[in-house]
């Protein structure tokens, strides 16, 4: 008997991201839709970008986890559109991520995030305010465009002195 929809979710929600191993991929929020088409199982991701590095990986990972409970009759299907936004992160991964050292997306930073955040940005001279994940302070600076993952920003903060990543808003 095929597994349910909400048994594949379950399943799912176990497997870690390869490059920030305290969020799920459920977490992130890439795991678009879980459906039958007739026998086969359908999992549907959108990568963070569609240049994603970890892309196969995360195939492999879910193919892995699904084959491991009995699913044979599988398909994963790459969605592109809409585009993966950090909007879809979910709040609890955002504290983990702050938790692990790395700074969560801002809300409404987002090329699709809330029009309200944006212009309060855009207001402040367009600088972005990334609080430090381990000591709280906004008094940081970016570092580099890129962390250590094309999906990161390298920051420090300026009254702890320590280096962090900001998951960037996509």
């Amino acid at each position: 008997m095929a597994p349910s929809v909400a048994q594949v979710w379950d399943w799912l929600s176990d497997v870690p991201d390869p490059e920030i191993p305290v969020i799920t991929l459920t977490d992130l929020g890439i795991i678009r839709d879980v459906a039958y088409d007739g026998p086969t199982l359908v999992v549907t991701v959108t990568p963070t970008y569609s240049g994603c590095p970890a892309t196969a990986f995360i195939n492999l990972e879910i193919e892995r986890r699904l084959r491991e409970e009995g699913v044979t009759d599988l398909r994963l299907e790459r969605q592109l559109s809409p585009a993966w936004t950090s909007d879809w992160i979910k709040p609890e991964a955002r504290e983990a991520l702050k938790a692990y050292g790395i700074a969560p997306p801002i809300d409404g930073t987002a090329a699709d995030g809330v029009l309200a955040g944006r212009i309060a940005r855009l207001a402040g001279g367009g600088n972005l305010v990334v609080p430090c994940p381990r000591c709280g302070s906004v008094h940081t600076e970016k570092l580099s465009q890129f962390g250590s993952t094309p999906c990161k920003a390298s920051y420090r903060c300026t009254d702890c002195l320590e280096p962090f990543d900001y998951f960037k808003c996509i």
